[in-house]
């Protein structure tokens, strides 16, 4: 018995350690790419050509590429538009899905129901089926394209769907009723009972909701390319497109450019990262 345990033990040892070998192996091809921009941020366009994996090339460590690549693409002009543009997308997504999704939880109604499956159901269209029309109407009819206002009115419109359901799941597993009867009792009006006991009891779901957004809105290229036709409303994504030439392509650049993008992000996920996970599942088990 004693020679089965050992055996057994053994096995899931050894299964353990296959295991972790296998993850470090999937995370340095995940992070591969991201060293690499590191490293050849700091080097000149010939020694980024010559030799894309040495830590320093020939011509040693430089820092040019920064100063030129915010220059070129118009950085601080650039960053102000796409941090303004999902900011505000951020804020009316969180705001108008937690509303919905307390709405349709809290009330039996059919059209809640039909509402929510609708939501649903438009999370399985694909973008690039409406994008054509999409633009024929608010160019071509409505001449609303070339506005910031327009750019987060669609973010929030294709985003809502995701955001609501999550919110829905969220409200009705981990939001108990009597709290709200409580403060119904308390002499809390429907309004007050939304901002000061639920809202919140979703601080998880809305660092999840606030992470994913985001970082949808900021790297969206296709979207803000389609609205945003004028080099002053240019996002960041769309901006880097200066350095992408016909013939060449100044890499250092590029990598200066992609790198000072993933910085906010990647600082906002660094303090909301403790409610990604409870966030994720915090609608999945009741």
């Amino acid at each position: 018995m004693d020679d089965l345990n050992e055996k057994a033990a053994r096995r899931r040892k050894i299964a353990h350690a296959i295991e972790i070998v296998i993850l470090i192996v999937l995370f340095i091809c995940f992070i591969f790419p991201f060293i690499l921009v590191i490293i050849n941020v700091f080097k000149t366009k010939a020694d980024i050509t010559s030799n894309p994996l040495a830590l320093i090339g020939e011509h040693g460590f430089t820092i040019k590429n920064f100063p030129e690549a915010m220059r070129k693409m118009n950085f601080l002009r650039s960053f102000g538009n796409s941090a303004l543009i999902t900011i505000v997308s951020t804020i009316f997504t969180i705001l108008i899905a937690s509303m919905t999704a307390f709405v349709i939880v809290r009330n039996k109604w059919k059209a809640c129901g039909a509402l929510f499956g609708l939501m649903i159901a438009s999370m399985v269209i694909p973008f690039q089926v409406l994008m054509i029309p999409l633009v024929s109407l608010y160019g071509g009819v409505l001449g609303m394209l070339n506005h910031r206002a327009t750019l987060i009115f669609m973010h929030v419109g294709f985003s809502l769907s995701m955001a609501t359901f999550m919110f829905h799941g969220a409200i009705f597993t981990n939001v108990p009723l009597a709290l709200e009867e409580a403060a119904t009792i308390d002499g809390c009006t429907r309004w007050q009972t939304y901002w000061k006991i639920v809202f919140p009891l979703l601080k998880p779901t809305i660092a999840t909701v606030a992470i994913i957004d985001a970082m949808a809105f900021w790297n969206d290229y296709l979207l803000p390319s389609l609205v945003l036709a004028r080099k002053e409303l240019y996002t960041i994504p769309i901006a880097t497109q200066v350095f992408y030439g016909t013939y060449s392509t100044d890499i250092g650049l590029v990598m200066a450019a992609l790198l000072l993008a993933m910085l906010p992000i990647l600082i906002l996920y660094m303090f909301l990262q403790r409610y990604i996970v409870e966030g994720v599942t915090s609608g999945a088990v009741k």
